[in-house]
């Protein structure tokens, strides 16, 4: 795969184009970006934020890093990469945004896959400036982006794909930014997902899924994938690794967190929804 730069990043301010100058992105009303010397750039304006500090903490990014890395979820990654790819023709040139991309793991995956001759322009964005600095650190050749979902500093109809993967879709944007015929592939977890670890942590597991059951507006399905595989956990580092990534960390009561921090190994469910939606032509 050749990855080229992404050209079609917009203000957050005025929604204006951005244009790469030495170590600064700018605007044409003359609003500046720095780009941080580890290579990312800072999108979120201040008066956007909920909390000084939103999305995810620095030792939650830390942990994902650590499970992820390990491989326990390839087989997602595998899924997404296929679905990314489907219907790309040979030579083709793709850009593509994660939206909520935590430490890049999955970017990264997507770049590893795809063909020699296929050009990618890569954007992984996230709210939490850890998770934003991890993925710069180990991988320079996407553009990582601190921002939020809910207001993309991407000019419309730039994209052609973007991944969603066990975050906070925003349809309108997602809808505003891809192309007619983009697509974006969205992971949920099902109601068995990580059962066994709920099961230890709540007193209550309730049968919930978080998968779509209607096209969002502005899209159609193209295709639902359901993907169910066991994992084993050897060793209390990683189960904490796995609790501390996940929301349940903090939903968990002290008697839950300390029951799986007892825990030696554990085998563990994993079950969840890839959707593949395609922009509609006529979406605003």
């Amino acid at each position: 795969m050749k990855t080229i730069p992404f050209d079609a990043l917009a203000c957050p301010l005025d929604g204006m184009p951005l244009q790469r100058e030495a170590a600064a992105w700018r605007c044409a009303s003359g609003h500046n970006f720095d780009v941080a010397r580890q290579g990312y750039v800072h999108l979120l304006p201040v008066q956007k934020k909920r909390s000084l500090d939103p999305g995810d903490s620095k030792e939650m990014v830390a942990a994902r890093q650590r499970f992820l890395a390990a491989g326990f979820y390839q087989p997602i990654a595998d899924a997404v990469g296929r679905a990314v790819l489907d219907g790309v023709p040979e030579g083709a040139t793709l850009n593509c945004l994660d939206a909520g991309c935590g430490e890049g793991y999955y970017l990264r995956q997507l770049a590893a896959s795809a063909d020699d001759d296929l050009a990618m322009a890569l954007v992984g964005l996230d709210i939490s400036k850890w998770a934003v600095l991890a993925a710069a650190r180990q991988d320079r050749r996407p553009n990582w982006v601190v921002g939020s979902n809910a207001n993309l500093p991407v000019l419309p109809n730039s994209l052609d794909r973007i991944l969603c993967l066990f975050g906070f879709p925003v349809y309108p944007e997602f809808a505003r930014v891809l192309r007619p015929g983009g697509r974006l592939l969205q992971v949920d977890a099902g109601q068995d997902h990580l059962r066994e670890l709920r099961e230890v942590i709540y007193p209550e597991v309730r049968a919930e899924s978080k998968k779509v059951d209607q096209a969002p507006e502005g899209f159609r399905r193209v295709r639902t994938e359901d993907l169910r595989f066991s994992l084993h956990l050897a060793g209390g580092e990683s189960i904490a690794d796995l609790l501390a990534m996940t929301p349940h960390l903090y939903r968990a009561s002290p008697e839950g967190r300390a029951r799986a921090a007892a825990l030696e190994s554990m085998s563990l469910t994993v079950d969840v929804c890839l959707h593949t939606f395609e922009r509609n032509t006529s979406s605003g």
